[in-house]
């Protein structure tokens, strides 16, 4: 009989997950279907969609070649029945306050503070990139990481020094670009430009660098299809980014800048971005995400 998930303590909620206590070494990883977007949790969810972040990382785990926080299974009978499908048993870390970003392409804030300075996390780029240009190699652009309702500041490879030491950082830069790198290169044979992505890292007992959280997800990455790229125009995506272009359109009627959170999503763009979501996972896995466990597709 699987555990109740009353029977754990609850530690933490963030944005989308919500963290438990199992026992001294391991924990409950717990994905919920609420979305966020520009620091803001919104009022609406997107069924599936915490299913779907723990199907498209635990295919993730698989493939990359580095030690990661899983610590059972997807169907572990640690997990309680009514998280089934969107929980994961995991490892006990110490996590390391750095939010691992490795860019392919310039977009979002990395492309703002180009336009600003001409560098990104103090990188200087050539000049007369423009939206969805393609770096000639990947470039580690960390950040902060940021309380509930806080931005992320991207920082330089200085300011990761200062937190965890010079050796730690020189891993933490290795690791995320040639991870990205083995990933991107995966997607790119199933038709999808992985353009970006973020990862955290987290140190176990011996002092191992084991990478934790979620990973390549489309919550944590930009998914572009590769046979529709063209570099000077927004891409179209597989990703959070739909939501974010909706509540920046006029038919959200939202201010970004003002004091109102943003307005539900409608009907129709909590279903395409379902259906988006799902679309990135069967296409790079491929799975059929029916078959994970408890969807309904």
């Amino acid at each position: 009989m699987r555990p109740s998930l009353s029977d754990y303590q609850h530690l933490s909620s963030g944005k989308v997950r919500e963290l438990y206590r199992i026992d001294d070494d391991t924990l409950l990883f717990v994905a919920s279907d609420r979305i966020s977007a520009y620091d803001h949790i919104l009022a609406s969810e997107i069924p599936d969609k915490g299913r779907i972040l723990t199907a498209m990382s635990v295919f993730f785990f698989d493939l990359i070649a580095a030690p990661n926080h899983l610590a059972g299974p997807p169907d572990d009978p640690r997990i309680p029945e009514e998280v089934l499908g969107r929980a994961l048993v995991v490892q006990k870390l110490q996590m390391l306050p750095v939010e691992c970003v490795a860019r392919g392409y310039l977009t979002g804030s990395g492309l703002l503070d180009y336009q600003r300075t001409g560098e990104v996390c103090g990188i200087a780029l050539p000049d007369g990139l423009v939206e969805a240009s393609k770096f000639d190699e990947p470039i580690f652009t960390p950040a902060t990481k940021a309380e509930i309702g806080d931005h992320d500041e991207n920082v330089d490879f200085a300011a990761v020094v200062g937190a965890v030491g010079a050796e730690r950082a020189a891993e933490l830069r290795s690791e995320t670009l040639r991870i990205y790198r083995d990933a991107a290169e995966h997607a790119l044979t199933k038709g999808i430009i992985i353009a970006d992505t973020k990862f955290e890292f987290g140190v176990d007992a011996d002092g191992r660098l084991t990478l934790a959280d979620e990973v390549f997800t489309p919550d944590s990455s930009r998914y572009w299809p590769a046979d529709d790229y063209r570099a000077g125009v927004v891409q179209q995506s597989y990703d959070k980014q739909f939501v974010r272009n909706w509540l920046t359109s006029p038919e959200s009627g939202w201010d970004r800048n003002g004091d109102q959170p943003p307005p539900p999503l409608p009907p129709e763009i909590v279903a395409a971005t379902r259906d988006r979501y799902i679309e990135a996972y069967e296409r790079i896995s491929g799975l059929r995400f029916a078959d994970w466990i408890g969807a309904d597709a």
